[in-house]
């Protein structure tokens, strides 16, 4: 079961407020979670970013959310980077204000975190790392490109099944603003948001 403010926060996302345009963005991931769904294969999903800091991150974490919340199996969610910098502290903060507990597992330049979501669930491991990481899965996945610069830099992922690219502003650009915790915490809704209607369609579909 998941945390209840985790919950509360799921259940008050606005899937209606998602445009059409962003909808056709998101189709792509819909059918390629929805074709493994429905022939019980498992379903690895790399979020891949720049740096694999903020957007990469939010994804991986909330598409394992949603996941799990609308009941999808064989689920398995990743993120990296075209490069391994560190995940940006307010990520965790965001996090934790909505709902999640997220505990340090070791300290330095690039800290390791267990983020965990629901209390007998095994917590999500979040630290930067190349997207071809031993961490990450090798081959079997689909490369869900979170940033432009990634998805231009990166005209070949190795082992990719299928390449999807779903971007977002970078929080970044209001570090050290006033507006700095409100748009992170904008941009984890707007990510949430969009993965629990992805979700809900590959539940929606599995049910008719």
């Amino acid at each position: 079961m998941i945390f209840k403010k985790i919950k509360d926060n799921i259940e008050s996302l606005d899937v209606q407020s998602i445009p059409g345009s962003r909808k056709a963005v998101l189709a792509p991931l819909i059918e390629y979670i929805g074709e493994k769904f429905k022939n019980k294969e498992e379903i690895r999903l790399n979020f891949i970013c720049t740096h694999n800091s903020r957007r990469s991150h939010l994804s991986q974490i909330w598409a394992q959310v949603m996941g799990d919340y609308f009941n999808i199996e064989n689920l398995s969610c990743y993120s990296g980077g075209t490069e391994a910098t560190a995940m940006f502290p307010l990520i965790g903060t965001t996090l934790e204000e909505q709902g999640f507990e997220i505990s340090p597992i070791s300290q330095g330049k690039n800290p390791v975190y267990a983020i965990k979501y629901a209390p007998n669930t095994h917590p999500i491991i979040g630290f930067s790392k190349t997207y071809d990481h031993d961490f990450n899965p090798v081959c079997g996945f689909a490369a869900i490109m979170t940033c432009s610069q990634a998805d231009a830099g990166c005209p070949f992922i190795a082992g990719a099944e299928k390449r999807i690219p779903i971007t977002y502003d970078d929080p970044k650009a209001y570090d050290g603003t006033p507006q700095q915790k409100e748009k992170y915490r904008e941009r984890s809704l707007q990510i949430a948001t969009e993965l629990c209607y992805v979700f809900s369609k590959i539940n929606q579909d599995a049910t008719n």
